[in-house]
């Protein structure tokens, strides 16, 4: 996962689909209007590996959504699985841990060495788009403020060697002034154009924001997976991205 260049590169698809027909639908339909498919739990415990290759197949990129979050090596092997199984791009828990992290970017490394591969980037989820204040206050006893909180963890992801973290726009903006690295992925998990529901998120952010605040790309699905015509839906959300990538540069002029 490469900085992105395009404006549809910037787009992850979210494959939070059942059945491996209705992946193979979206990523014929949207190939060429999005830079990567996501697959999550759903299409990972029923088809695993088989989706990967599905998409690969279709022409796709995939984004592998396994979250890992257990004992270091447990994790480890978990991660050198995805080197042995060609996964390009994939994700973790940063809440495991330094230990966690850092040992699993070390074993991806080697295991990509020994089979003569490029290691894959591997990603850290900070807090889940889900978790609004009360739950990290009242139900993790976690007495920060959000953005406070996924800083702290995005500086452990960065001081253990991953390429990027998954994280809201707002907080996206502390991330980028307090990590001073422009390879330093971030990527925006819940992105809702303003005409579309936010559904079962907390925070949201539309994809002018995202880009505003300094992400590198944007994960989008129900917006685009459940509209009536995919493919215009996701050429309004390109046509965005390309409407704030200009005024970002023409920001930055001015300063």
């Amino acid at each position: 996962m490469l900085k992105p260049i395009s404006a549809k590169d910037r787009i992850i698809l979210a494959l939070d689909v059942d059945t491996l027909e209705e992946a193979a639908t979206l990523v014929t339909e949207l190939k060429d209007y999005v830079g990567y498919f996501k697959i999550g739990l759903p299409l990972i415990v029923s088809y695993g590996f088989e989706a990967v290759k599905l998409i690969e197949k279709l022409g796709g990129k995939c984004y592998y959504d396994s979250k890992f979050h257990d004992i270091p090596n447990t994790v480890q092997k978990a991660c050198i699985n995805l080197v042995k199984n060609n996964i390009h791009v994939f994700n973790i828990h940063l809440q495991g841990g330094s230990k966690m992290i850092s040992g699993s970017v070390k074993a991806v490394k080697a295991a990509a060495k020994r089979l003569e591969k490029d290691p894959p980037i591997i990603l850290g989820v900070t807090l889940l788009s889900s978790f609004g204040q009360r739950t990290l206050t009242t139900e993790l006893c976690v007495d920060r403020s959000l953005e406070d909180y996924a800083l702290q963890l995005a500086k452990v992801a960065y001081e253990s060697g991953l390429d990027g973290v998954v994280a809201c726009a707002d907080e996206a903006k502390r991330i980028r002034k307090e990590i001073n690295d422009d390879n330093f992925i971030i990527v925006c998990p819940a992105t809702r154009p303003t005409w579309s529901s936010v559904n079962d998120q907390v925070r949201v952010d539309t994809p002018y924001d995202a880009i505003m605040s300094g992400i590198d790309y944007m994960v989008i699905g129900r917006p685009i997976t459940t509209a009536e015509n995919p493919v215009a839906a996701a050429k309004l959300i390109i046509d965005e991205i390309d409407s704030a990538l200009k005024d970002l540069e023409n920001q930055k002029a001015l300063f």
